[in-house]
């Protein structure tokens, strides 16, 4: 059975957001012969936004693949895919935050990140250990939850702000 985890609500939220509350004033405060221009990529930078935080991951009984969108290809983001007889082990390595990623590293020496911004993320681990035989124990999130809600919050605290602004 074929399984898909979405990339994370709440790091897709943020994101766009974050977005919105940075760019949506540029079309309302450029001049008058820019307003067009900037309508045009407003929206283009919108869907980029929208199209980059689409990834997926793809599990079934043989293997798991990552899967990238359109535009996170041409950023230089890559698709791969993993038999599960092929990964060796997971290993962590620290980030310059505080926190870990990790790695599946298989037995031909390659290393390909594990996702850790997808639904479902308990799920998805227990696939892996289920299929692997590997422990999962410690791994989590690259970032707790509230961050992304906390970045959500702002967001939007600064769009209202921003049309309150407009508005009056």
């Amino acid at each position: 059975m074929i399984e898909k985890f979405k990339t994370l609500f709440f790091v897709k939220s943020s994101l766009i957001s974050l977005y919105l509350a940075l760019t949506i004033p540029l079309p309302f405060i450029s001049i008058e012969k820019l307003k067009i221009p900037s309508i045009i990529i407003f929206a283009i930078g919108l869907y980029l936004i929208i199209n980059i935080t689409s990834d997926y991951v793809e599990t079934c009984s043989n293997k798991i693949s990552y899967k990238s969108s359109f535009i996170s290809k041409l950023l230089g983001r890559k698709n791969w895919e993993i038999f599960w007889k092929d990964i060796k082990l997971i290993k962590s390595l620290p980030t310059s935050q505080g926190s870990k990623v990790y790695y599946f590293n298989t037995f031909q020496g390659d290393n390909f990140l594990v996702p850790q911004r997808v639904e479902n993320f308990e799920k998805f681990l227990l696939i892996v250990s289920s299929n692997t035989g590997i422990a999962i124990d410690g791994i989590s999130y690259i970032s707790p939850l509230w961050t992304y809600k906390l970045l959500t919050l702002l967001s939007v605290l600064m769009i209202i702000g921003e049309l309150f602004a407009f508005l009056t």
